[in-house]
């Protein structure tokens, strides 16, 4: 007959392992948070970013300090989180590009972004918009009208090839009947928006918060915005599911917060319940408002998986149809 009996020591051992997870639940944080972001200071990550640091620095009563380690795309600040120690005090500020488009388009990725990190809570982001000089036709269809027929074509510039600003462009021009637009990759948002300013770009694509500034002060005409409804800071502009007549066309640079793999389970709950919480309060959505970004709405560590597989499949076709202009 089987022996049931538990000694002595084993049960000691069972107590102590059920008394340990909710001791490192209120334990944690022990110290302060260092939270990742992998891209250069003044972007919209990191606008973003420090508004969650300092907010959650108030739900979980350490501070939380932002360090920018921007290279390589996001992969140098997403490789050193993922390498850390996974006891929640070390956090990456990951986007679309660095969690849902990197293993897509990199040819040689130096991460798993789904198997290589925990994924704690997706934020929202900046919607997407486009932009074409002043002295361009006003509306996207009146543009896109005036690419078909341009010779030679006209051209958009993004921040670079594979980037969420460059997917989300060919997406539309598929969805307006592959209009002939040619791509004009830069080394970030800032040169394409000062070539557009100029009138050598016909248009440039950036975040909502980037453009609004341009198209507030008449030195650029925003087209579309790609959210889901018109931008409260420019109700005048259509959404690009309303210029394009394609109910659901959104493209937003979303962003999350990641953890390395093997976080302790009442440390994942921790700090999900913190974000969430931050999420929810009032005047934290609308300072995000005021810099054209929309947050989301509280979830689960689960559902933010989810939403980023469901990101990654999105965008897999597109990645596919150009991939030679990738790989070139």
């Amino acid at each position: 007959m089987p022996d049931y009996r538990i000694s002595r020591r084993g049960l000691l051992a069972g107590g102590g392992a059920m008394l340990a997870a909710p001791a490192l639940a209120q334990d944690f944080p022990s110290r302060p948070i260092r939270l990742v972001i992998p891209f250069p200071a003044g972007g919209p990550t990191d606008v973003y970013a420090r508004f969650y640091a300092e907010r959650m620095t108030r739900e979980l009563g350490q501070t939380v300090v932002t360090e920018n380690r921007g290279g390589a795309g996001g992969a140098i600040g997403a490789m050193e989180v993922a390498r850390a120690r996974p006891d929640g005090h070390t956090l990456l500020f990951g986007t679309a590009s660095t969690h849902a488009l990197y293993n897509l388009v990199t040819r040689q990725p130096q991460y798993d972004a789904a198997k290589d990190f925990q994924a704690v809570a997706t934020l929202g982001g900046g919607p997407l918009c486009w932009l074409a000089h002043p002295s361009r036709p006003g509306t996207l269809a009146e543009f896109l009208a005036a690419a078909r027929s341009a010779n030679p074509p006209l051209a958009y510039g993004s921040p670079g090839t594979g980037t969420l600003m460059h997917l989300a462009t060919e997406i539309l021009k598929r969805e307006s009947g592959d209009v002939p637009l040619s791509h004009i990759p830069y080394r970030g948002a800032a040169p394409a928006m000062n070539d557009l300013i100029a009138g050598t770009l016909a248009l440039a694509v950036n975040t909502l918060g980037a453009g609004l500034p341009l198209h507030q002060g008449g030195r650029a005409r925003m087209l579309a915005v790609a959210s889901s409804v018109r931008a409260p800071q420019a109700p005048e502009v259509p959404t690009a599911a309303e210029a394009l007549g394609r109910p659901g066309f959104t493209a937003v640079l979303w962003h999350a917060v990641f953890a390395p793999p093997g976080l302790p389970a009442p440390v994942l709950a921790r700090l999900s319940a913190a974000t969430n919480a931050t999420l929810a309060d009032a005047t934290f959505r609308a300072s995000l408002n005021t810099a054209g970004i929309e947050p989301a709405t509280p979830g689960t560590p689960e559902s933010a998986a989810a939403f980023i597989a469901a990101e990654a499949a999105r965008y897999s076709p597109i990645v596919e149809a150009i991939r030679p202009e990738l790989d070139a």
